[in-house]
């Protein structure tokens, strides 16, 4: 299988951290079952290895993450389409829970485009910092589907009036924008020596320590997971087997705008 997350520990990187990095540049680093799934195992060898006290989340390319792997849906033959989205918004769940549920602080280092479920990585992570070049945006709602499972991890982060404007319209918005509105920690003009100064400060903790005091912070979010995750991953199976959600996925392959779409305006991610 090809490597679509580079590991690196501590070892490699001669600081107390480990580097996960996402490299599917072919896809726009969408979250194909080969980028989960690696994810998935690169937080696990992080936790493993008795050196790291933070994991770094970062990408290569112009683009963090650009949400669900469209094409590989629409390649996917299966007999049953239900259980097979159903299967893949669990598995983007137990995703999200991972990152949070981690005894590592997760820093999520973004320098680029970040669309749908891409949103809701950044936001399962502890501590978010954007750069100048990033640009954010829900655009589910414009090819028939709706930001279910990763509300899990974003709207006890976004303020309420941030979520219902930016689900709503699909609008694309800065770095700072997204620190005012809670999506991530910090907009810095230089992302790595802001990840830098907040990889030596935790450094200078202990294992317990951080562990801890991470779990003070997202009991609330894993509760509300236990809560909803399930309800959430049959909503988001219904909506993407959806007439509508085919049509938006679609247009969406094909560069042109959905059947619902205004005069002069596409379902454009």
């Amino acid at each position: 299988m090809d490597r679509v997350v580079e590991y690196v520990g501590p070892t490699g990187t001669g600081k107390p951290y480990a580097r996960l990095t996402l490299n599917s540049p072919h896809n726009r680093n969408a979250l194909s079952e080969a980028l989960v799934g690696q994810l998935h195992q690169g937080l696990r060898d992080a936790a493993n290895d008795s050196a790291v006290r933070v994991v770094v989340l970062g990408h290569t390319g112009n683009t963090f993450c650009a949400g669900a792997d469209l094409s590989q849906r629409s390649a996917q033959a299966s007999t049953d389409p239900a259980e097979e989205a159903a299967e893949r918004s669990r598995e983007m769940a137990a995703l999200l829970r991972a990152i949070v549920e981690s005894p590592l602080p997760v820093i999520v280092a973004v320098d680029g485009h970040v669309r749908a479920g891409g949103m809701g990585l950044v936001a399962a992570c502890d501590i978010a910092v954007a750069g100048p070049r990033s640009t954010f945006a829900f655009t589910e709602a414009r090819i028939g589907v709706a930001p279910a499972i990763i509300s899990l991890t974003l709207l006890p982060k976004l303020t309420a009036r941030a979520a219902a404007r930016y689900y709503l319209t699909g609008e694309k918005f800065d770095a700072a924008v997204a620190a005012d509105i809670g999506l991530i920690t910090l907009a810095a003009e230089d992302v790595d020596a802001a990840v830098a100064t907040l990889v030596a400060d935790i450094g200078r903790a202990s294992p317990q320590g951080l562990a801890a005091s991470k779990a003070l912070t997202t009991a609330a979010v894993l509760a509300g997971f236990d809560r909803d995750a399930d309800r959430l991953a049959a909503e988001s199976a219904r909506l993407f087997v959806s007439d509508e959600a085919r049509e938006g996925m679609l247009s969406f392959l094909e560069k042109r705008p959905p059947r619902w779409a205004s005069p002069g305006n596409d379902a454009g991610q």
